[in-house]
């Protein structure tokens, strides 16, 4: 199968490995992007075992939280400048508040909704582009929501109210002080947004992805010629290690640096007079998953692919 420039682009961006490398990785696996990925980090030339979280959008990450609930929502523009456009950041809040409203976690469904004057949210992003004259999308939407407690929400390094770059919620179910507990939820909060965990729990982790990894860290450990029993043992130490990383419960709350998040919460219940719950979270980063143009880096990759023709 022959390998295609953009996908020699692609996985160095994601993994950090140089462009031979990436082009040898590719070439031996068919070009598989996943078993490349894979192939790279059991060679120990991958930089990272996730991608590097470069993007392309521009516009705003928009939070809006109401009472036992809270919505989030990605507004992209094709420019920073439109972002910073009080236009633009007013359709992204009405769109933010008319999601946590209605509870709309669906964007289609978002988008067919209407607001006070009998738009939809579709019909106002159209009028914004006529009006501001760039090209603009509904992306994404997504509602957390508590049975009791409350939903915390943090923008990081905000634009304006309740908008930025990186949007977080986080739901925590507690029946203490609300002051308290929102105030603790958002240092939780801003941990998200610093330490970026994928999943709630170790049972929240995908079982596929788990299975990944522990493939990779024992053909790793088995390198070392060390006994079986040895080399188990040093997988599950580096699946623990893993948990760590990608665990929001297992992780060390940036707060202080000494403390785990489960037991943050634990702890927190001092604080807020009564047993605490952390139920969920939401992170969204603006343009996360979304590919960046680079104009210079076309003639590297160019070169590269002719290395794989």
């Amino acid at each position: 199968m022959t390998v295609t420039a953009e996908q020699i682009k692609q996985l160095r961006e994601t993994t950090g490995a140089g462009m031979l490398d990436c082009r040898k990785a590719l070439t031996e696996n068919a070009a598989d992007m996943e078993a490349a990925i894979d192939w790279l980090r059991k060679k120990g030339l991958s930089a990272a075992a996730k991608k590097s979280g470069r993007v392309a959008a521009e516009g705003i990450v928009a939070v809006a939280v109401e009472g036992t609930k809270g919505a989030i929502i990605e507004l992209n523009s094709e420019t920073d400048f439109v972002a910073r456009n009080e236009q633009f950041q007013a359709l992204a809040r009405a769109t933010a508040e008319l999601a946590v409203r209605h509870s709309i976690g669906d964007v289609e469904e978002l988008k067919n909704t209407k607001d006070g004057h009998g738009k939809t949210v579709g019909e106002n992003v159209t009028g914004a582009i006529a009006t501001i004259g760039e090209n603009m999308s509904l992306r994404r939407t997504a509602i957390l929501g508590v049975t009791k407690g409350c939903v915390a929400s943090y923008i990081h390094n905000a634009v304006a109210p309740g908008m930025g770059k990186i949007g977080i919620l986080v739901g925590l179910e507690s029946e203490g002080d609300l002051g308290k507990l929102e105030a603790f939820g958002k240092q939780v909060a801003m941990h998200i947004a610093a330490a970026k965990p994928e999943a709630l729990s170790t049972a929240d982790v995908a079982k596929d992805k788990l299975e990944r990894e522990r493939a990779i860290y024992r053909e790793q450990a088995a390198a070392s010629d060390k006994p079986p029993e040895v080399v188990e043992k040093m997988v599950e130490g580096r699946v623990r290690k893993y948990y760590e990383e990608v665990v929001l419960l297992e992780q060390l709350f940036v707060i202080d640096g000494k403390t785990k998040i489960s037991q943050a919460v634990t702890d927190a219940a001092k604080t807020v007079g009564s047993p605490v719950k952390l139920t969920g979270f939401i992170r969204f980063h603006l343009g996360e998953g979304i590919e960046k143009a680079a104009s210079d880096f076309a003639a590297e990759v160019k070169a590269a692919a002719g290395h794989a023709a």
